[in-house]
């Protein structure tokens, strides 16, 4: 009797931690490729219908983006038309797909196995896709969906949850990369007469025949368990009362917050979904330029140039084994992560924004001075880290905190979709331009590309917080349907 008064947390964390496991299987998707890419690029370049260049292997490597751009785009649609919980549903499968097919794109007799061929590289980049459109639709729709179940005074907290997962995929996948890998070599691959070649082809021969395989392969286990454990979930209440399902709303809602808070939140519901799906502008430009423009600023200022290239920022900084410090980074990343899940419901979503910006614009700038120099090594990489550490504790996990609140629920599917789509887009952006900026120069031998590249994220960082100052509005302790008010002003 008192569980149905006051409702009950252990109901309400186990239903999060199933759809956090989504966020898990972002990050573990989208990294998987840094261990198994130089496996697979020696396999493709056996190649005798074709050359595997430097051209195809970026192409691979970064076509799950495809994905994530057209996955983040439907995923409004998804979630308006199949509910939130369906559309995880799929993400759960389509990432299985994915994992099966990259390890064993000759899967179902197309493909002779075994044997490099321009077909088999399509079939793999198809696969690659379809895990894409999984990571686009569980990046917009699990915060989404954590967003809708949990109470509002602990809201941001438990969606902060989902970049933490994210982190602890990408981590978790580098030392399952780690163990398959063992004793064996990865290929070294150098540039010999204009063409790409395989420096000892045998001491890789395992990792170039099988490795990369068991690295896809490896993610079939989180995902069916995702797929799985999904299916037990229940649907989220304001979804429910947009398709007239309030008697199941009320049930979930009372197990969540307690009898008399959820007759309260579900009037509150039914006053703000009119009808079930409104027109995207409905409630102004502002509202969904502010959304796009919080996707647009994360990845706009740089990070996961930081976390794709890592290994090679901190080789040509001198670092005798640059494994080591992205490590380092990374178990920082995770610490930092925590900070914004426990200071989230005291401080306010603008506080560490701006003090995110602040502190990354302080390491970037600090990277564009002291990149190159000897003496000032040590700065460098604490700058580094300060920049990674301070998007963790801010723009990693905020942004998608606002992007689930600050939507009013009609126009919430579509908005969230457009504005994650967004930041699909900016991530290949960046992504792909890091390289081509960062080897820029000017003379010989200068570093002009290293200080102009840090140097333009250090203005972006400044720029990112002065738009946070002026026209995010802040969502602390607020509920779902105050974002109706707060837009109709």
């Amino acid at each position: 009797m008192n569980q149905n008064q006051t409702g009950s947390r252990a109901y309400l964390f186990s239903i999060v931690l199933v759809a956090v496991l989504g966020g898990l299987l972002f990050g573990y998707d989208t990294a998987v490729i840094s261990g198994a890419e130089k496996g697979l690029q020696a396999f493709f370049m056996g190649a005798k219908d074709f050359t595997y260049t430097n051209g195809w292997h970026g192409f691979t490597c970064a076509s799950a983006l495809v994905g994530c751009v057209i996955g983040s785009a439907v995923s409004g649609f998804l979630a308006t038309n199949l509910g939130r919980k369906r559309s995880l549903i799929l993400a759960g499968l389509l990432f299985f797909i994915s994992a099966w097919g990259s390890m064993m794109p000759e899967s179902f007799g197309l493909f002779p196995k075994g044997q490099p061929t321009y077909s088999l590289l399509i079939a793999f980049n198809i696969y690659r896709v379809i895990g894409g459109i999984g990571v686009g639709l569980a990046s917009a729709i699990c915060p989404m969906y954590i967003g809708e179940v949990a109470p509002s005074n602990i809201r941001g907290m438990l969606v902060s949850w989902n970049q933490f997962a994210i982190i602890g995929g990408q981590l978790v996948v580098y030392f399952v990369n780690f163990l398959i890998l063992g004793s064996h070599a990865n290929p070294v691959i150098d540039m010999v007469n204009g063409a790409n070649q395989i420096l000892n082809p045998d001491a890789a021969a395992w990792t170039t025949a099988t490795g990369w395989r068991y690295m896809f392969g490896s993610e079939m286990v989180p995902a069916g368990l995702f797929a799985i454990l999904i299916c037990f979930v229940p649907e989220t209440p304001r979804y429910l009362v947009m398709v007239g399902q309030d008697d199941k709303a009320l049930h979930v809602l009372t197990r969540i917050n307690g009898s008399s808070a959820a007759a309260a939140i579900i009037s509150d519901i039914r006053n703000t979904v009119t009808e079930k799906t409104e027109k995207l502008f409905s409630y102004g430009f502002l509202c969904i330029f502010i959304g796009i423009m919080l996707s647009v600023f994360q990845q706009a200022i740089g990070i996961n140039a930081v976390l794709y290239y890592a290994p090679r920022i901190f080789g040509d900084m001198g670092m005798d084994n640059p494994m080591v410090q992205t490590v380092i980074m990374g178990v920082i990343n995770l610490s930092f992560t925590l900070i914004a899940i426990f200071t989230v419901e005291k401080w306010g979503r603008k506080p560490l924004l701006i003090t995110g910006s602040i502190g990354m614009a302080v390491g970037a700038f600090l990277v564009a001075l002291t990149f190159g120099s000897p003496e000032f090594q040590l700065v460098t990489m604490v700058a580094i880290m300060l920049y990674s550490a301070s998007f963790m504790m801010s723009w990693g996990p905020i942004c998608w905190v606002l992007i689930s609140e600050i939507f009013p629920n009609t126009i919430r599917g579509k908005a969230v979709a457009v504005a994650v789509a967004f930041q699909w887009i900016f991530n290949w952006i960046v992504s792909s331009s890091f390289v081509p900026m960062f080897n820029m120069h000017l003379t010989q031998g200068d570093h002009f590309g290293h200080w102009f590249t840090y140097g333009l994220y250090g203005t972006i960082c400044v720029l990112a917080a002065l738009f946070v100052w002026k026209l995010v509005p802040e969502t602390k302790g607020k509920t779902l349907e105050d974002m109706n008010k707060l837009w109709r002003k």
